[in-house]
């Protein structure tokens, strides 16, 4: 049997990421009884390096970029090895952003160029996703869809503002138009996050059977 396929979810807050994971999930369910695993774009795996993790994420500064950027290498390079790595024989693993978003993150809140950060991650990550599915809106749309969701810090001061959210759609754009400089995103193809949730669905599996990433029947892949 073959493996199953490493895809991951990016976009906006508020873009629908978490829908579409879960509709994949009933989808890999359903047809062909395997749940996929889910992955976050930071998982704790390097406990080593937990709090520079934290600290560069909730409260970046000059000071923490080099550290962050360093213990993300860390965190990137275990959940590789420990999560993904071992899981993709058995079932698809979806992550919840992985890449390009820490990209955008460091271009941002940091103005590093993209292909600095990634020289810094790169090498640490073997595996490259087989398909990165971009949900794309205005800003405008995703903020308000953000808004609405429960209390916590799904809506954060110094992010999801309309300023800083139109320049990470502005880097997304500008990465993903430039992919022979960033490989290790891997493919990509971008989904028009204004459509109802099951086009929006529809149109991610679509994009998996079309690059012979689903099980056949007998549920090996093609």
């Amino acid at each position: 049997m073959g493996m199953f396929p490493f895809v991951v979810i990016e976009g906006l807050d508020g873009s629908g990421k978490t829908t579409l994971r879960k509709g994949l999930f009933r989808l890999f369910d359903s047809l062909y009884g395997v749940t996929p695993l889910s992955v976050l774009t930071t998982n704790f795996l390097a406990p080593e390096v937990a709090a520079d993790l934290v600290d560069g994420k909730y409260a970046p500064t000059e000071a923490n970029r080099d550290r962050y950027l360093r213990a993300l290498r860390a965190d990137k390079k275990a959940t590789v090895e420990r999560l993904i790595a071992p899981s993709l024989p058995l079932r698809p693993v979806v992550a919840d952003r992985w890449l390009l978003s820490e990209l955008a993150f460091f271009q941002v809140k940091h103005g590093q160029d993209p292909q600095d950060t990634y020289a810094g991650l790169a090498d640490a990550i073997d595996l490259v996703p087989d398909l990165t599915l971009i949900l794309d809106a205005a800003t405008g749309t995703t903020m308000r869809r953000a808004a609405s969701r429960s209390a916590g810090d799904s809506v954060r001061d110094d992010w999801d503002v309309d300023h800083v959210q139109t320049s990470v759609r502005a880097t997304y754009q500008a990465i993903t138009a430039d992919p022979t400089s960033f490989p290790k995103i891997g493919p990509t193809v971008t989904i028009d996050a204004n459509q109802p949730r099951a086009d929006v669905l529809a149109n991610a599996w679509t994009a998996l059977i079309e690059r012979g990433l689903t099980p056949d029947l007998e549920g090996s892949i093609r």
